[in-house]
């Protein structure tokens, strides 16, 4: 599916890069929205065409003001619109006549106000916007800023140029983009490429502009601020085509909290929360997920100014034993390695300490980080073969700068730095800023920092490595079955109909017979062998161990016959209008790994697979991970690492290595059924999933299908 036409990329173009501007509802008044953005646009007069647009006056500031937009001597690549919410769709339909290329609409009162007459005339300035091709940012944002040729399409009274770099902004909060993140970057020295408001959306959004900055030579990283995506499956597009451009997503997600629960007529829906899936979207397709303002930044900043680390291994030193401990804490509990230092580092650095300070990981030199020696204690830190990346922590009073920014153009290896002083020192740190040393100013953001730094490029490296997932279309008998799956007329299958489905992916199940009565029952347990499992095969029992239709470990025809009694007894009592096809008598596993695996479809992101731990206490422990649908081979075996009963497969306590291998193959056939039932199925539990010995395979001894109504 192609997300992004050319068209819609020149408009963007020349959103952001304006030769001309038209301001409609500039004014002579600085305070307002209009005048705010005029006057922001006059600051590039000298490069930028400027046309003020209001009938009510001759003049503003100096420039002859126009009665309309189609009475200007040209059409503008950009039209800031600033006029009541009602004359909006006047004003870009008059655009639009006069070729006009692009439009930033200031005005509010759309759908934020959350009546539905607004909401309504919000969604045909954006049928106007594509249908005639003047794409709009907007309507409720507070504009753009093109940063790097300062350049200020923005009704925000900031407008603080000067501080150009590689880090493209876009923010569905105008205020947030304009005020936080902007203030911030200026005191962290950290350089933007663009500024983008995205506001209601009605046209482009997020995903629109990122897809413009993956192209933009001057933007390495793309810095996200979202509360959510109009097109899930775009933004997914646009993370797979980033990082295999290797330009990084570092975004902000807002909305962490459970807005609602969901309906947990299956496993997977109650262990499955929004939330979780966005994180696992985000680690799928290598974007990096923060928390706060200046993670944003200060993570993007060391994504953009650093190489990819040689090794994974992190030296740190610094003035303070204190500081460096700490920073060797937060570094552990994010899961960073701090190897220990090679006798040749652990002597060299003692030659020049001698009885002062530690050589050690991390190194405490004491006052020997502001003297002459200082760069030999940091070349033997940086050396040692299993380091990727020197940590320098260091108050301004015993800060060298020079020496650090000299090792950093000196080395192929990676140099950040913690700044335990001021922030508002305006030496050495300056300094550090203007070289564009990556600078954290605590130690859990500094190991956050550099924890994603790694998980970015190995997440890279493995997608690289792994290929995309090449989908087919169903097989004859595939096709067959969804039919035959449709043609129930019933949201929910019994456990013998899932497994059937199950079958034609390739998904082997347990041997079973479903029988219609107590003889039958008997005659079935014959024929698999004893002992046996029976069950009630119901489409309307979801949950059979709750209603006291499951009985385990048959060894005779007389406890197969109570049994199936039992059962069919418990049935009518638990649900008595429950349809019934009979009791499912199966084989017993033994000697397997119970492990579930499970699909659920969002609305907004599609199918989910998940896998984990299973039984009947999987929601009690939650041990699970998701990916989106589909999967690699390599993201099968990635989420079998995840889960922490995994250890379990490996052969424990005297038991049998499982077969880990037919488990990966199991989740990436699953992956590709939940993708062929796209549109058809709304939930999948396989629990459990019984993981035989290595080279036995594994059968799903449970199974649950319910269907989209």
């Amino acid at each position: 599916m192609a997300f992004w036409t050319d068209e819609q990329m020149r408009s963007i173009d020349k959103m952001l890069n304006p030769r001309s501007i038209a301001v409609v509802g500039a004014s002579t008044k600085s305070g307002g929205y209009g005048g705010r953005l005029f006057d922001a646009v006059l600051k590039a007069k000298d490069r930028v065409r400027i046309y003020p647009v209001n009938p009510n006056y001759p003049e503003i500031k100096g420039l002859k003001s126009y009665a309309s937009i189609s009475d200007l001597p040209e059409a503008p690549d950009l039209v800031g619109v600033v006029v009541p919410y009602d004359k909006v769709l006047d004003v870009l339909q008059e655009s639009h006549r006069k070729g006009a290329g692009s439009a930033v609409v200031i005005s509010a009162g759309f759908a934020e106000r959350g009546v539905e007459s607004r909401l309504e005339l919000q969604k045909k300035v954006g049928a106007f916007a594509r249908e005639s091709g003047l794409r709009i940012a907007g309507p409720n944002c507070l504009g753009l800023a093109n940063v790097k040729d300062d350049i200020w399409p923005t009704a925000s009274s900031r407008t603080l140029g000067g501080l150009t770099g590689p880090i493209g902004l876009v923010c569905q909060s105008g205020a947030t983009a304009f005020g936080p993140f902007l203030l911030r970057a200026v005191d962290s020295g950290i350089g933007l490429s663009y500024i983008i408001s995205t506001g209601n959306e009605t046209d482009l959004d997020f995903s629109d502009f990122a897809r413009y900055l993956l192209d933009d030579p001057d933007t390495r990283v793309i810095a996200g601020f979202v509360e959510g995506f109009k097109d899930v499956r775009k933004f997914i597009a646009l993370a797979q085509m980033a990082i295999e451009r290797g330009k990084p997503i570092v975004l902000i997600k807002i909305g962490r909290s459970e807005s609602g629960a969901r309906a947990a007529r299956s496993h997977t829906a109650a262990l499955t929360g929004e939330d979780a899936l966005y994180d696992a979207i985000f680690k799928q397709y290598g974007v990096v997920r923060v928390q706060d303002y200046d993670d944003l930044l200060e993570t993007a900043h060391l994504l953009a100014h650093q190489r990819k680390p040689k090794k994974a291994g992190i030296s740190v030193v610094s003035h303070s034993g204190g500081i460096s401990s700490l920073t060797a804490d937060m570094c552990g509990l994010a899961g960073l390695d701090l190897p220990a230092l090679s006798d040749k580092a652990r002597d060299g650095i003692n030659a020049v300490v001698k009885e002062f300070g530690w050589a050690s990981n991390p190194a405490d030199v004491t006052g020997f980080s502001r003297s002459e020696q200082f760069p030999d204690i940091m070349r033997y830190m940086i050396d040692e073969p299993e380091v990727g990346t020197l940590v320098v922590a260091s108050a301004g009073a015993g800060s060298q700068p020079e020496q650090v920014i000299a090792l950093r153009d000196s080395t192929d290896k990676n140099v950040a730095y913690f700044w335990t002083a001021s922030r508002g020192d305006k030496g050495p740190l300056a300094k550090l800023k203007a070289a564009n040393i990556p600078l954290f100013y605590t130690p859990a953001k500094l190991a956050g920092g550099l924890r994603s730094l790694l998980d970015y490029h190995a997440r890279r490296d493995m997608r690289l490595a792994s290929g995309k997932v090449v989908m087919t279309a169903p097989s004859t008998d595939q096709q067959q079955m969804i039919d035959r799956v449709q043609a129930l007329g019933r949201p929910t299958l019994s456990e013998s109909e899932s497994k059937q489905v199950l079958g034609a992916w390739g998904i082997a199940g347990t041997r079973e017979i479903v029988a219609q009565s107590a003889q039958a029952a008997v005659d079935a347990a014959q024929r698999l062998g004893y002992p046996v499992a029976l069950k009630v095969d119901s489409p309307d029992i979801l949950h059979k161990s709750e209603a006291g239709v499951v009985r385990l470990n048959l060894k005779t025809p007389q406890e197969v016959e109570q049994a199936y009694a039992e059962v069919m007894a418990n049935a009518a009592r638990y649900a008595p209008n429950a349809a019934i096809s009979g009791a499912l008598v199966q084989e017993m596993i033994a000697g397997g790994v119970e492990m579930i695996v499970g699909i659920s479809y969002d609305p907004q992101l599609g199918p989910m697979l998940l896998f984990g731990s299973g039984g009947v206490m999987v929601e009690v422990f939650n041990d699970v991970t998701h990916r989106h649908c589909p999967i690699t081979r390599a993201e099968a075996q990635e989420m079998i690492g995840e889960v922490k009963g995994s250890k379990l497969l490996q052969g424990f306590r005297g038991k049998p290595a499982a077969d880990v291998e037919a488990l990966a193959d199991t989740l990436v056939r699953v992956s590709h059924l939940a993708v062929h039932l796209e549109g058809k199925l709304a939930e999948l539990d396989i629990n459990p999933l019984m993981v035989m010995p290595a080279g036995q395979g594994v059968k799903a001894a449970d199974a649950l299908m319910v269907l989209q109504k």
